[in-house]
């Protein structure tokens, strides 16, 4: 499927049935859509993160509306969104325009479910003028739908995960000058080169040296990368079709300057084994703690099980962590359509930090890996 045949008015209207029927399924009466990457997912439109309220209202039959500011509202393409806009002006009060429309769906209503990432003076407001809602997160109608993508949705990713590739492979081959330059330095770099393999924004560059390695989401500094040193270098970005909302990438290589010590190479052969682990469980019909439990058994039969300190991975898509979360004991059952990353990590406080990421995507007969950078213990002159 090429991007030019993807037709996202009528993805867009599968996605609002589907979440019809969630909502009639989960008894809620309506959905209100704010900040967040909800939002866009249903209309392609991404509201400003300003104080002044944006709000789609859903409701199980009515005609979806978006409430916006008269100022934001020539930037929404209501007709591309499928959605009917309600500007609103300076001095008017939109909590009362949200509420007006909710009378088109069941009233009063009884249980609402409202952005994750709403402000919560808007959130505030509503409960004040609803006493007797209930109010759920949206994440429990969307998250669900979000989690599970179609076939343009995988190939966005890949397309994404394709163009990180580039930068990754770049780094391995010596292409990103290191040794001598600042953390922040090389993560500004890394960020260019993700642009320049055509992401539209970078959502972040961790550059983790030596000891800062140990931090899983280190800030990129002043430290100046030398001889000896271990490198994570863990980056993504959001990359987008013509038209479409844009779709996140997110992987993570580890090099040495120099020669890698035995030590470090020890924990290395570790980590691939246990990220290649955590891959071949991946299909559908298991269990997503079944998945962390295979990286994290062979970490911890190796002796470095207290240094794997965070989940193995989390689903990617519009936003760069969502459904479904690969966490110990989860019993989220995998089926095709979810893509998440697989990233087993051990951090030594003190000394080193490694860590390897990739996303891979539940098919029917299996898995897919859409990162395809190597995956080995790089060696880089120092």
């Amino acid at each position: 499927m090429s991007a030019s045949s993807v037709d996202l008015r009528a993805v867009r209207a599968r996605r609002l049935s589907a979440l019809r029927a969630r909502l009639a399924s989960d008894g809620v009466d309506g959905l209100l859509l704010s900040h967040g990457a909800d939002l866009p997912w249903l209309t392609g439109y991404r509201a400003m993160p300003l104080e002044r309220l944006t709000m789609l209202v859903v409701l199980p039959e009515a005609d979806p509306v978006l409430v916006v500011p008269e100022l934001e509202a020539p930037r929404v393409a209501a007709e591309e969104a499928q959605v009917t806009l309600a500007p609103w002006s300076e001095g008017a009060d939109p909590v009362e325009l949200v509420v007006d429309l909710l009378r088109r769906g069941p009233w009063p209503p009884r249980r609402l479910a409202v952005s994750d990432r709403a402000w919560a003076v808007d959130l505030l407001r509503l409960q004040a003028r609803l006493p007797e809602v209930q109010w759920l997160a949206a994440s429990t109608v969307t998250g669900p739908l979000r989690a599970v993508k179609d076939e343009a949705e995988v190939e966005a990713l890949a397309g994404a995960a394709a163009a990180a590739d580039a930068v990754a492979r770049a780094i391995q081959a010596g292409e990103v000058p290191l040794r001598g330059r600042s953390e922040a330095v090389v993560a500004e770099e890394v960020g260019r080169r993700l642009r320049e393999a055509g992401h539209q924004a970078v959502n972040f560059a961790i550059v983790a040296s030596g000891p800062n390695g140990a931090s899983p989401h280190h800030e990129p500094g002043g430290r100046v990368l030398e001889t000896g040193d271990t490198v994570v270098l863990d980056f993504g970005g959001t990359w987008a079709r013509p038209g479409d909302v844009g779709y996140c990438s997110d992987i993570t290589r580890t090099v040495v300057l120099g020669r890698a010590s035995a030590e470090v190479r020890e924990a290395y052969a570790v980590l691939e084994a246990a990220q290649a682990a955590a891959r071949a469980a991946v299909r559908p019909g298991v269990t997503a703690g079944a998945v962390d439990r295979a990286a994290r058994g062979v970490i911890e039969d190796a002796g470095y099980g207290r240094w794997f300190i965070h989940r193995t991975g989390h689903g990617i898509g519009v936003e760069e962590h969502e459904e479904p979360y690969i966490t110990a004991g989860s019993e989220v059952v995998l089926e095709p359509g979810h893509v998440f990353s697989v990233e087993p990590g051990i951090y030594l406080p003190g000394r080193f930090g490694m860590r390897l990421e990739d996303i891979v995507a539940v098919r029917p007969e299996g898995r897919a890996d859409l990162n395809q950078a190597p995956r080995g213990l790089v060696e880089l002159d120092g």
